[in-house]
């Protein structure tokens, strides 16, 4: 048989390693990762509530001294207001060359625009007093003598005016005098006598009466510190008692801002709350402030509401320059509208004003006393 053919299988080339392929690498996946916001709840102090304050004019001063005017070139502060027949009246306190402290007239139509002003004095206490006259006795304000600082009251049909007098041993002393109010209105100045209503030999001041009687009565608050005082009255003529008895202690309030409680303001303003009074206090932080507060209408001698802060305070230039900086001194307020209108001096020099929403105004100082009565009552 024939021999089998071998198949001889063909060794192939090795082959050649096969390139690797480079990888692709893939761009990383970005996960969102939400993170989970966690609330922290910090408990926060409650906003003190704050008094609303009286915006000052941009007009001010708005009562300036005139050097045409020799009785009042010096200083022209401290004015007293009435709002009748449509128009606020100012009586201010006026200081000339020859250093005697007098009372000029201006008006106002809108409250913040003197629109009036008398050329000649409307008052001389030199003129309208029998009482022995100082001689050259240096007062407050920077005069030599004279009336200093009105409060006008209009009351059945008589305007009357409270104001500060100098007695021979230097004393300052509170004296009034009245007009009738179509002679005031006319500008005929017929003022009834001066009579001086505090004790010789006592230093007082910042006397005002109500603008209506009080259960049958003439009101006169005389003192509001160290307590409310007020005087009850049948007449006004001072006969059978030619001087009322007062004291006053110039302290401070427990917890208030005021180191030092100096006196009262303008007239009180009767409100669907109480009596508005504004006064005069100090501190080291404010210096010669304006406070408020609200008095029981029948019983005038309980304090409803006070404000926490001064609602007027000396921070401007007429305020800080002048005979004396730092001082706002107020003697007369009238309510226009719905605004209350606050005129004061500043720095004993010029006559200025601010306003307030009345409604606004009272609101705050009901507020203001709230926490405090219900404390009160939680102790009883």
């Amino acid at each position: 048989m024939p021999e089998k053919k071998k198949t001889v299988k063909k060794q192939l080339p090795p082959r050649a390693p096969a390139k690797k392929r480079p990888v692709k690498k893939s761009a990383p996946v970005k996960r969102t990762v939400r993170k989970k916001k966690i609330a922290l709840r910090i408990p926060r102090p409650p906003k003190k509530k704050k008094t609303a304050r009286l915006e000052k004019s941009e007009y001010n001063p708005i009562i300036s001294p005139l050097g045409e005017h020799a009785w009042e070139s010096g200083q022209t502060f401290n004015p007293a207001a009435v709002r009748m027949d449509g128009k606020v009246h100012l009586v201010y306190r006026s200081i000339g060359d020859d250093g005697i402290s007098r009372f000029g007239y201006a008006a106002s139509y809108d409250g913040e625009h003197v629109h009036e002003r008398h050329p000649h004095p409307v008052f001389s206490l030199l003129l309208n007093t029998k009482e022995p006259q100082p001689h050259r006795i240096y007062t407050s304000g920077g005069s030599w003598g004279g009336a200093e600082d009105p409060r006008l009251t209009l009351l059945d049909g008589t305007l009357y005016m409270f104001f500060t007098a100098i007695d021979e041993g230097g004393f300052p002393r509170v004296a009034m005098t009245s007009i009738a109010k179509d002679d005031f209105l006319s500008k005929k100045w017929d003022w009834a006598a001066t009579k001086i209503i505090s004790p010789p030999g006592e230093a007082h001041k910042n006397w005002v009466l109500f603008p209506e009687k009080i259960n049958g009565k003439y009101a006169v608050l005389h003192s509001i510190s160290p307590e409310i005082s007020v005087e009850y009255l049948d007449n006004l003529d001072f006969q059978d008692t030619p001087h009322l008895k007062s004291f006053f202690k110039p302290a401070g309030i427990s917890g208030g801002w005021e180191k030092s409680v100096r006196g009262i303001g303008p007239s009180p303003i009767r409100t669907k709350y109480g009596w508005l009074v504004l006064y005069h206090a100090s501190s080291d932080d404010h210096g010669y402030a304006i406070g408020a507060m609200l008095l029981d209408i029948d019983q005038p001698e309980k304090i409803i509401a006070r404000s926490k802060e001064p609602v007027i305070e000396p921070k401007v230039w007429y305020e800080n320059y002048g005979w004396k900086g730092g001082i706002v001194y107020s003697c007369g307020a009238a309510v226009i509208g719905s605004n209350l209108f606050v005129y004061y001096g500043g720095a004993d020099s010029v006559g200025c004003v601010a306003k307030v929403n009345l409604e606004d105004f009272l609101n705050d100082l009901m507020d203001a006393r709230k926490p405090k009565l219900a404390t009160a009552m939680r102790k009883k």
